[in-house]
């Protein structure tokens, strides 16, 4: 668990709010591009700043991540342990799919105008640098319901134990305390064939009654319930969280009705955990019948910077990710071996949830 000296964690355990934009770009590959988006990296806690006293009482927020190609090319070493391109999971049409990401931004506020504000000025800061390839704008649904009708995110953590289960510590992962991981999914649903459902099988497939959010008992709720394929434990027999900030989007008019899944953890290895339960399977046939009826469109994983480091992150020597970037990594360790963390990490082992525990 991060220590009371722990660098600041950006607005990771943030509440849900009323409204969200959900912003994923990819970086130009040239100099000129790396170097702007650095030294944007300085930017963001002033602009969020200059937005959000206009209006107090909006809680405007954002959070930036990082992608894996990103990170070496703009900053080099040393890197996140746990960053890595986001892992696939499944086969035929019930896949986890990745796609492209460099850049996450993820604006909350109670008015979407605080929110496209925002993300206006920062998207200003980055013209010719980035290119946009997702973008979601996301409200709340009345109790806090998904498009399809059940409360979302009844089992967050929070308090304290929002920051146990999604801040890197410092016997984590030292040079990134304060840290986070944050997995996104865009999913589209069939909400013809989901409201054709009787409302009983419904619940059977989420595991929660749909009025009032009561989990089922588990004589009642099959195996390959959500809720069932994504509840995760210690081998001590601890619960595993994640935070979901989860918002519904659509276009009606186009047909359009989605779910923008986004989840924070202090490891992916939890998160990565479930969406193998959910698209294999446990055992391997069992998947998720949510999927039968969601459809996921994106996927991408992003390392969140504590506070300070983002902005140390706009003076990072550019020498290192300009070595990364040429492919000689030997040559950007040179440059950064004041500052690199111990080499000798082994790769972590997915299918276990052994060392995932948020103790």
């Amino acid at each position: 668990m991060p220590s009371p000296s722990s660098p600041e964690s950006q607005s990771v355990s943030t509440p849900v709010t009323k409204s969200a934009i959900f912003l994923v770009a990819t970086i130009n590959d040239d100099d000129a591009s790396l170097a702007t988006v650095r030294g944007w990296c300085a930017d963001i806690a002033a602009l969020v700043r200059s937005v959000g006293t206009r209006v107090p009482a909006g809680n405007l927020n954002c959070v930036v991540g990082f992608g894996a190609h990103a990170w070496d090319r703009l900053f080099g070493e040393p890197r996140p342990a746990e960053l890595h391109p986001f892992r696939e999971f499944g086969s035929g049409e019930r896949v986890a799919i990745a796609t492209p990401g460099d850049l996450l931004l993820h604006i909350r506020a109670e008015r979407m105008d605080l929110c496209f504000e925002l993300a206006t000025h920062l998207m200003n800061r980055l013209e010719g640098a980035v290119k946009t390839v997702d973008e979601v704008h996301g409200f709340r649904n009345f109790d806090m319901r998904a498009m399809i009708g059940f409360v979302d995110g009844t089992e967050n953590p929070t308090g304290d134990d929002a920051v146990q289960f999604t801040v890197i510590g410092a016997g984590d992962d030292p040079e990134f305390a304060g840290g986070s991981y944050v997995l996104v999914q865009k999913y589209l649903h069939d909400m013809k064939g989901w409201d054709a459902l009787p409302v009983e099988m419904q619940e059977k497939i989420i595991g929660r009654t749909k009025l009032s959010d009561i989990e089922l008992d588990d004589t009642a709720k099959p195996t390959w319930a959500h809720n069932a394929l994504t509840v995760l434990e210690t081998p001590e027999g601890d619960e595993i969280k994640i935070l979901r900030g989860n918002m519904p989007f659509g276009r009606p008019g186009s047909g359009e009705f989605g779910t923008y899944f986004i989840g924070y953890a202090r490891s992916p290895k939890p998160i990565e955990q479930m969406l193998e339960n959910m698209f294999v399977g446990v055992p391997p046939g069992n998947y998720d019948r949510l999927l039968d009826f969601s459809r996921a469109v994106t996927g991408g994983l992003f390392f969140v910077p504590s506070k300070p480091l983002l902005e140390a992150l706009a003076e990072r020597d550019p020498a290192a990710a300009m070595a990364v970037t040429a492919g000689d990594t030997a040559a950007a360790v040179a440059v950064t071996a004041s500052a690199a963390a111990p080499a000798g990490e082994e790769s972590p082992n997915i299918g276990s949830l052994k060392g995932a525990s948020a103790s």
